[in-house]
Formats: structure tokens, sequence, C-alpha cells
């Protein structure tokens, strides 16, 4: 037998091995790529919808452009819109969720049932109305998975600082007279971290994955940019006689995700007490 913790290193293990890669990536795109002007506009006629080879490893596009050097520089658009959303979104709910549960009475009431709006409306939903009225491109894009975003994590920290802001340690605190932002930041915060780092790092994963979405149809970044989701979007009239225009980023997109939700999935085995580590055969 596998006891879970062991099974939970080694998936850790692979999990920020697959992160370090991505970043690499996404940071060396420009010696990486074989082809480093063809993420811009360029247009080789001389060597278009070629196939799969040792000159193109993922073969080339409509406009003749090298696909892995495409996909290589969509490592830094989006991830990065991914990690971006996340962040801000990690940074305006744990801010809300801290306020509303220690402090409680009529400012939980107000930020809580703010926080109620926002989840009432379904999120691709509202992403998909807020991308529409931005302008398209990265900007927008994380803007309106943002605002959709931040109430999951407000929720799930109002409800860790509730639990322990009426407990002994708490009232010490105040007793002593530390002041509020001390208490919340060194006392409390501390408490919702664990369930807060899991959850962003698997969020992640679904960010890029909605985000690509709504860049396929039209609502992220703009041609030429090398994205993933926009590279697929164009792929679909060729994909059943040049399958791997969209096959790559597909791939791409698919496997960063599968890293984010495999590295939320370790993390929870680690360091979350109230998870029950698996026991594998």
């Amino acid at each position: 037998m596998t006891h879970g913790p062991r099974g939970g290193r080694t998936a850790l293990v692979l999990a920020t091995a697959g992160v370090v890669i991505v970043v690499l990536v996404a940071l060396l795109a420009p010696v990486l790529a074989p082809y480093p002007g063809d993420a811009t506009g360029a247009t080789e006629t001389a060597r278009i919808l070629r196939p799969p080879s040792a000159a193109h490893w993922f073969g080339t596009d409509e406009l003749g452009r090298d696909v892995f050097s495409r996909v290589l520089y969509g490592a830094r658009i989006g991830p990065v819109v991914a990690v971006t959303v996340v962040a801000v979104s990690l940074l305006v709910g744990t801010a809300t969720g801290l306020v509303a549960g220690y402090f409680g009475g009529w400012i939980d009431e107000v930020l809580m049932r703010l926080t109620d709006v926002f989840l009432a409306v379904p999120a691709l939903l509202l992403a998909l109305a807020l991308a529409t009225v931005l302008a398209p491109g990265p900007m927008g894009l994380t803007v309106a998975l943002t605002v959709t975003w931040w109430p999951w994590y407000a929720r799930l920290v109002r409800g860790e600082t509730a639990s322990v802001a009426g407990r002994p340690y708490i009232e010490a605190c105040r007793a002593l007279g530390l002041g509020h932002r001390r208490t919340l930041i060194r006392h409390v915060l501390p408490n919702a971290s664990t369930p807060l780092l899991v959850q962003a790092s698997t969020d992640v994963g679904g960010v890029l994955l909605v985000a690509s979405g709504l860049t396929f149809l039209g609502l992220g970044p703009q041609p030429p940019a090398p994205d993933w989701g926009l590279m697929v979007e164009q792929s679909q009239n060729y994909f059943t006689t040049h399958w791997w225009i969209g096959t790559f980023p597909g791939l791409a997109i698919m496997l960063v995700a599968a890293v984010c939700f495999l590295l939320g999935d370790a993390l929870r085995d680690r360091l979350d007490p109230r998870h029950t580590p698996r026991i594998r055969s």
C-alpha cells in the first residue's frame, strides 16, 4: 500500500515542476522559439499550412507562421491573464472577507449582500457580458474575469474569519490593545491562508479555461496575438484538413490547466488538516 502523504509529495513535486516549466517557457520564449518573428503579424507565404516536421515541430498555420513558436509565446498571455485575475481577486476578496467576518454586524451585512449580488449572476454569463462591453484585449478580459471571481474568495475568507473572530486569543488581542489591522494580519489571516492557497492554485487553471473560451468567442486578445484560445478559434476552418493548427494550442491550454488543478489538489493533501489524505493502492 502507498499512503497518501507519499503520493501527495510526488504530486506536489510534479505539479511544482510543471509550474516552473511554464514560467521558464514564458520567460525564455524569445530564446526557445525557432521563429520569434512569427509571434507577431508576420506572413510567410512560402510555408503556408505545412504539417509537423523537423523544421516546424508543430507545423505552420494559414499564414505560414510556425505554430511551435506561437505556442511558446502564448505562455506569456493566457497564463499571465489567469494569474493576474486570481491575484487581484484574491486581494479584493480577502480584504472584503476579513473586514466582514471580523467586525460583523451591519458591516458584514452590507459587504456580504454586495457579494451576493455578484454571486447571484452566473459567473460565465457575467464575464461574457462584461467582456462584451469592455474593449477586447488582455486588459478587458482580465477586468471582466476579476469582477466575477473575487466574491468566491470573499465568501471563503469571511467564513474562516467569522469562525475565529470570537475565540479567546482574538479577545486577548483586543484586550491588550492591539490594533484591528495588526490583529487581522497577524492572528486572523493565517487561519485562512491554507484554504486560500489551495483555492487560488486550482483557480488559475479554471480562469485559464474560461479566458480561453472567451477569447475563442472573440472577446480576448485580438490577432495577431499568439494567444492559445485565439489560435484555436482561428483553426476552425482547418481542423479537419490541417489538424495541427488548433491541436497544439488546445493541448497547451489543457496541460497548463491540469498542472494547476494537480497543484491545488496536492497542496490540499499536504496543508489542509481537515482533508483526509487518500490512500492509493
